[in-house]
């Protein structure tokens, strides 16, 4: 098969295009024929996509934790998907990503493809999806009439939570750049500040704050929850002395697979309250300039690695 691989660490230029073994699927797993990839451009930061999870070097891999395709064959003990079936999900972070032809995978944690939509589209979802449902949801315990701020709206991550803290009914505030602005409120935002003119501290008293951004702007965020209220960042810590200090709960993320969680977004999406948004379309052979354009930055949505594996 053709794929895209890393023979030693680094970043988007250590990355080549170069025919690879199909894989092997293992017990519960499923192999499938890849249409689209989702990237996300912080991959060649994590430990995981180089090791094992006993830390043993796993060089060459293969990017892209993010996957849409079709299911080629299913190992005996699979439940789930079935040969032939659409399906998106997230892939294990330890292993072989979806920037190739085939990919294995858990069947757990593969859903049937939203029917509204096209692969390229629903390779979009899953890691970004994910993270804002669990951020919001299962720790965030985001409800109807809740204040929530969102930091990055305009980003992978920061685009679904807008839609889904709306979906629950909760009142939202988004940071993002100006040029993310409209999107932001098309999305379902009431209140849109532009980081770069505005303080969002003087929007003040949430009761829940979700950060893509961290560094600054989570050091600045604790002070603008209310007593009790629950910060969720995906990218910093959460230390005791902070959430001591503010009198009120803190999270850092790491998202996980969860198949129960794709199906119920598959549905919202088909009922039309939930949308990808991609930012950018390449092809498989061109995936050096994807993982450089996100790199850059101020990308709104997701970048997606499209797979001409007919």
């Amino acid at each position: 098969m053709k794929a895209v691989r890393m023979h030693s660490r680094g970043g988007p230029e250590a990355l080549v295009y170069e025919d690879a073994p199909v894989p092997t699927i293992a017990e519960g797993e499923v192999l499938i024929r890849v249409r689209a990839a989702g990237i996300t451009p912080t991959e060649f930061t994590w430990g995981s996509t180089f090791t094992t999870p006993d830390r043993k070097s796993r060089l060459p891999i293969i990017p892209s934790f993010d996957v849409a395709g079709v299911v080629e064959k299913a190992a005996p003990d699979a439940s789930g998907p079935s040969p032939g079936e659409a399906v998106y999900g997230l892939l294990d972070f330890w292993k072989d990503g979806a920037a190739a032809e085939y990919v294995a995978a858990k069947a757990a944690n593969l859903a049937p493809k939203p029917d509204s939509l096209d692969f390229v589209q629903a390779a979009a979802v899953p890691l970004s999806g994910l993270t804002a449902w669990q951020g919001l949801f299962d720790q965030g315990k985001v409800d109807q009439g809740d204040r929530v701020l969102i930091h990055g709206a305009g980003g992978g991550v920061g685009t679904f939570a807008v839609q889904l803290a709306k979906w629950k009914g909760a009142r939202i505030t988004a940071t993002c750049s100006k040029s993310s602005a409209p999107l932001a409120r098309e999305l379902g935002a009431a209140e849109v500040i532009d980081y770069e003119r505005m303080s969002f501290e003087e929007a003040g008293d949430f009761d829940m704050v979700l950060d893509t951004v961290g560094g600054d702007t989570l050091e600045r965020s604790w002070g603008v929850l209310r007593k009790g209220g629950i910060l969720v960042t995906i990218a910093g810590d959460a230390p005791d002395e902070k959430m001591s200090a503010y009198g009120v709960h803190g999270i850092s993320l790491l998202v996980q697979a969860n198949r129960a969680e794709l199906v119920e977004m598959a549905r919202l999406i088909d009922q039309g309250e939930l949308r990808p948004v991609v930012s950018g379309v390449y092809d498989l052979p061109d995936a050096r300039r994807a993982y450089e354009r996100g790199l850059a930055g101020h990308s709104r949505g997701k970048l997606v690695l499209r797979v001409n594996n007919q």
